[in-house]
């Protein structure tokens, strides 16, 4: 254990590892031999007594004195209420603070405050005229609490948290204090398999903030918060807030505990590994069986590139020999996202589909609809003639849209001397000895505008099927700009694929998405820097890398093969996911938010509005990190999920630059909410 957790400093860029794993081990030691029943139930803590207690909520006396005592009691503060009776029944009730409640005597207070308002007599400070007794009178509210949960002892004298009331107890029996301290890390760094920190795989992220103004709590012990990568592992989650609050600093904090429990993981993936062996991707160690790769679609560069925010370090600086960089254009220090779409016909037409994605136009689905996979029975020679005709003539699309022709290529496909005819210029057309683009064109184009021939009604009599199939004819249509029987040309056809020449390349052999999933199966992270592409070459890419992911695991996933985990990062995620509005669960991130747990694929987004990203993904997310949303329609969204409600108010006010970071964090298997102030994504050696 402590091997690993020395590698877990390193990885902190802290020097004095034998220091800071003492201190480490300590902190652990002394969190697993916490009594709160003893330790919390001090008086220097207590804060009240409940006067209403039910399921969801209780209801809590306090007054100014007691509150001061403890540091203030900020929106959202979490609290202990404790069953304090002669039955000796060891129990507390979790709480968390929400708004002020009325007071039976309020109305008397407060008649009694207006007399004396009108009296003009001072109030408060040193010099108040009011009498000792009316002072404690006013110095009493009421404070609405949620219950969170129950800590109890188990039949082995454990202590216990259930994240609900099993039964409660008439409000007098209960003393109501403030968890500080190492009793205020022990709560937050709950599990829902009520285990606490201790684990060696455990990250820290931040520390317990609960509010935005500090004047009590910078005079308090700092509790930190920590988070246990394995929660991430093939999970979805989401990171939501305005800009400048800290989404990204978050989500590169998430990225290095992902790199730390990786750095741990006993096996590598390769071809050898046939059959899965194991269900459970993880060890007894509560670490992933192989590395987990990690993906990120940096729309604006800052994950990819050196930038002052992250103090001269990226995360491509951070683990350089981890880190494989792409681009849309050619870069010193990346590989090149491109294609050779005469060589690789099929990866070049998935980038064709994904960029014609938008488009609405029947000739244009049914272009995009056609198969341009080979025929897997090499004897069916029939279905190789078919295939080998649309290969050509989509082939002869590209080159009409400007895509460059590789030095000395050609076509071959099977014609017949009567069709060759057609297409006579200088001499006969044969395309079965290989024909240049260019003949090939014009062979194609002659077929289509005599596509009424007596020759095409003969062969359709006597094979019940036309010469052309449907496939055949929607490039056709694509080709000429022509549909069947048009003598005019008045369609855009080949030209809708003007944009994406540019992702052409006459020189690259392997599709750069299998060079990215190979890096990706090695437990190494990919950035794909697309801060130079448009929205649509942005979609275009990010649909195919992460389609081709999905269709990888899945295939694996069939066949038995194991999957490590691989993360997928979207920044700006509205600009990639579907819409809120839309309902095609077969969208590939729609896909990979229902299926990916069991492919062990994750997902993880960041965006502004909760309201932009699909239903689908929102009711699939596990982790949720929320710092300021700016208005009521966002809240309204985020109410849906967990008890985010608790933090409704104090999420839409104003958050200003000393608040970057400070977010309202939900993960996996923790029971509740915290409010934390993540830390800064840094290396310095000295924080």
């Amino acid at each position: 254990m402590s091997k690993i957790l020395m590698n877990t400093l390193k990885c902190t860029g802290k020097t004095d590892f034998k220091g800071e794993l003492m201190s480490l081990l300590k902190a652990i030691k002394d969190l697993a031999s916490i009594d709160i029943f003893k330790e919390a139930p001090l008086q220097d803590n207590f804060v009240g007594r409940p006067f209403y207690v039910d399921y969801d909520k209780t209801l809590v006396l306090v007054a100014d004195y007691w509150k001061n005592n403890v540091g203030g009691i900020p929106q959202g503060s979490l609290l202990l209420a404790f069953y304090e009776n002669v039955d000796n029944v060891s129990e507390a009730l979790l709480l968390r603070a929400l708004s002020p409640s009325r007071l039976p005597t309020d109305n008397e207070i407060v008649s009694s405050m207006v007399e004396y308002y009108k009296d003009n007599l001072k109030t408060a400070g040193s010099n108040n005229q009011l009498d000792e007794y009316t002072r404690y009178e006013f110095s009493f509210s009421g404070l609405e609490c949620r219950i969170l949960g129950t800590f109890y002892l188990d039949e082995n004298d454990q202590c216990v948290f259930g994240a609900d009331v099993e039964n409660f107890y008439s409000a007098h029996n209960y003393n109501v204090y403030k968890p500080q301290g190492k009793i205020l890390e022990y709560i937050v760094n709950l599990r829902d398999d009520g285990s606490v920190i201790g684990d060696s795989n455990d990250f820290k992220i931040g520390k317990v903030r609960y509010s935005s103004s500090k004047r009590f709590q910078t005079l308090q012990e700092e509790v930190p918060v920590y988070i246990n990568p394995k929660d991430f592992l093939g999970k979805r989650t989401a990171f939501f807030g305005m800009t400048r609050t800290g989404k990204s600093n978050t989500i590169k904090k998430v990225i290095q505990a992902t790199v730390d429990i990786s750095s741990k993981a006993p096996l590598k993936l390769t071809k050898s590994d046939n059959t899965l062996e194991n269900i459970d991707p993880f060890t007894e160690d509560g670490v992933p069986d192989y590395p987990a790769g990690q993906i990120i679609f940096d729309i604006n560069g800052e994950y990819a590139n050196a930038n002052l925010q992250d103090e001269g370090t990226a995360i491509f600086e951070l683990f350089k020999d981890k880190v494989e960089r792409y681009s849309v254009l050619e870069k010193e220090g990346f590989k090149v996202m491109k294609v050779n779409f005469y060589n690789d016909v099929e990866s070049g037409f998935e980038l064709v589909r994904s960029y014609l994605d938008s488009e609405r136009s029947d000739y244009v689905n049914s272009f995009c609809a056609v198969d341009l996979t080979p025929p897997e029975d090499k004897n069916d020679f029939s279905a190789k003639i078919r295939y080998d005709r649309k290969k050509a003539a989509y082939l002869c699309c590209l080159k009409k849209a400007g895509f460059k022709i590789p030095k000395g290529f050609k076509v071959k496909f099977e014609g017949n001397s009567q069709l060759n005819e057609f297409a006579k210029a200088d001499g006969s057309i044969n395309p079965k000895n290989g024909i240049s683009i260019d003949s090939a064109t014009l062979w194609f184009q002659s077929i289509w505008e005599n596509y009424r021939d007596e020759f095409f009604s003969k062969y359709k009599q006597d094979k019940g099927k036309d010469w052309a199939d449907e496939d055949l004819k929607a490039i056709l249509v694509f080709l000429t700009g022509k549909r069947e029987g048009s003598k005019n040309v008045n369609l855009s056809g080949f030209k809708k694929l003007n944009p994406i020449k540019e992702q052409h390349t006459p020189v690259i052999d392997e599709p750069f998405q299998e060079g990215i999933l190979k890096t990706l199966r090695e437990g190494k992270i990919v950035i794909i820097d697309l801060s130079q592409g448009n929205p649509e070459i942005q979609r275009m890419y990010s649909d195919i890398i992460c389609l081709h992911i999905f269709q990888d695991s899945l295939s694996n996933f069939i066949k038995n093969k194991p999957n490590n985990f691989i993360q997928t990062y979207f920044e700006e995620a509205h600009n990639l996911f579907p819409k809120k509005e839309s309902s095609d669960l077969t969208q590939t991130y729609n896909r990979i938010a229902k299926e990916g747990a069991k492919l062990n694929l994750g997902l993880i987004y960041a965006t502004q509005e909760v309201s932009s990203i699909s239903a689908n993904i929102l009711k699939n997310t596990q982790n949720w990190f929320i710092s300021h949303l700016n208005n009521v329609d966002e809240i309204y969204e985020l109410r849906k999920y967990y008890d985010f409600a608790d933090f409704a108010d104090s999420l839409i006010k104003f958050s200003s630059s000393m608040d970057q970071g400070f977010v309202r964090m939900k993960t996996y298997s923790n029971p509740f909410v915290v409010p934390v102030q993540i830390d800064k994504f840094t290396v310095k050696e000295d924080e």
